[in-house]
């Protein structure tokens, strides 16, 4: 995890537009340099009516999935809610919570899209920008593309199209149950991205890195408004 880009988050819709277009193509799409030993999942919350931002990041290890710690933050939420742009409201939180860390993640689970977006710079791939490092969008539903039908059984898996290009997987991650939208959000190839998504995944549907940090969020949330 390194220093990665920086810019300004103080945009206007069309100004954030641009900018991911211009982002988009800083996303690499490679083999990981080495096996990952821990994994850090992230998710978000809404707080005091839409008013703040909430973000969770939990770390495990890659290997047992148990929980080595957790971090969180809350920041204001001054950025619109815009389809397409969401990482403009939920990145600042995920990217401080993630730093807040004391252990060093190898690779980043991202409740979201990677490049599975229209403009090809989804909120994995943004934070994984900032953050300089590995990272998979691990989405429960699809913002764009296309995809035959998916096999009824874990590890079953389509491609995911759009404008004639791959830009993640549909993944089975168990039997019989709604399929998750894998793709790259930097520095990792997709057959990685989904091999990793099913090796986290235990017997639910979300991998346990993003599942452990949606509980620590809605926790989180739970305890500020009661």
């Amino acid at each position: 995890m390194g220093p990665g880009l920086r810019h300004d988050w103080d945009l206007t819709p069309t100004q954030a537009i641009k900018l991911q277009k211009d982002l988009a193509g800083a996303v690499r799409i490679e083999p990981l340099r080495k096996t990952p030993r821990t994994i850090v999942g992230t998710d978000c919350a809404l707080l005091s009516g839409g008013r703040k931002i909430a973000a969770a990041a939990v770390l495990c290890d890659a290997r047992t999935l148990e929980v080595i710690e957790q971090s969180y933050c809350v920041l204001p939420c001054v950025f619109p809610y815009v389809p397409g742009l969401l990482s403009f409201r939920e990145a600042p939180a995920v990217i401080e919570a993630v730093r807040r860390l004391g252990g060093q993640p190898d690779l980043l689970m991202c409740d979201g899209q990677g490049l599975a977006h229209p403009r090809g710079l989804g909120l994995a791939c943004h934070v994984a920008l900032w953050l300089d490092m590995p990272a998979i969008g691990v989405a429960k539903s699809r913002l764009c593309g296309q995809h035959r039908d998916v096999g009824p059984k874990r590890g079953s898996k389509v491609r995911l199209t759009h404008d004639g290009n791959i830009i993640g997987s549909v993944v089975r991650t168990r039997d019989n149950v709604k399929p998750l939208y894998i793709s790259v959000g930097h520095r990792i190839t997709l057959d990685q991205a989904v091999s990793w998504t099913l090796k986290s995944t235990r017997s639910l549907r979300l991998p346990e890195p993003t599942r452990l940090a949606h509980q620590a969020v809605a926790k989180l949330k739970h305890s500020c408004q009661a």
